[in-house]
């Protein structure tokens, strides 16, 4: 078996790759500057960011070794709204995506010592209006600073406000799971 090394401080992407790998490395701690070029396409941009993140971790990788490393991002008007900076920014993205549907993209790369594979998945999220009074119960409740668009769809919105996606759910929360399994299972990096 391989040493799977997921470079990411998120808690969700965390809770996601444990329902496939049982035992894994998390590596954190390098800050990774995660500006991308303007005339990027927005659907793109989830792959640069994950190729910016596993070079910013290659020297971890050894010959026996599988690093993942991955980005989500949510794009509304050809716009991507990233992480919110304050609880102000959360309620005027929160506002900007009720009553409409909006694209979530996840982009992946797995890197080894021989090797990269970027992978890209993308998902349509049908958000339905919420009042603004629940739109402040939502921020001031799960407080959602570190997630792309200001809202987890595992979460008390994902219930109240989504009223169907087309694609993953585990794509919007951060990593296309499945899509992981099967790349990972390619290279012999997991298996029962």
């Amino acid at each position: 078996m391989k040493h799977i090394i997921l470079a990411s401080a998120s808690p969700r992407r965390r809770e996601l790759l444990g329902m496939i790998v049982p035992d894994f490395e998390i590596a954190t701690g390098i800050d990774v500057d995660e500006t991308y070029p303007d005339d990027l396409p927005a659907e793109q941009v989830p792959v640069f960011l994950s190729q910016i993140k596993a070079a910013a971790y290659q020297h971890r990788v050894g010959i026996n070794d599988v690093l993942i490393t991955a980005d989500t991002v949510v794009i509304v008007d050809n716009n991507i709204l990233g992480k919110p900076a304050s609880r102000d920014e959360a309620v005027a993205m929160l506002s900007t995506l009720c009553g409409r549907s909006h694209v979530v993209v996840t982009g992946v790369t797995i890197t080894t010592i021989t090797g990269q594979q970027s992978l890209s998945q993308r998902t349509i999220v049908h958000f339905d209006p919420l009042s603004k009074a629940e739109i402040e119960f939502y921020v001031d409740k799960y407080n959602p600073m570190d997630k792309a668009g200001a809202y987890g769809i595992q979460e008390w919105i994902g219930a109240a406000a989504i009223s169907g996606i087309e694609g993953s759910f585990y794509n919007v929360m951060g990593l296309r799971i499945h899509q992981v399994f099967v790349a990972l299972r390619q290279l012999g990096a997991i298996g029962i």
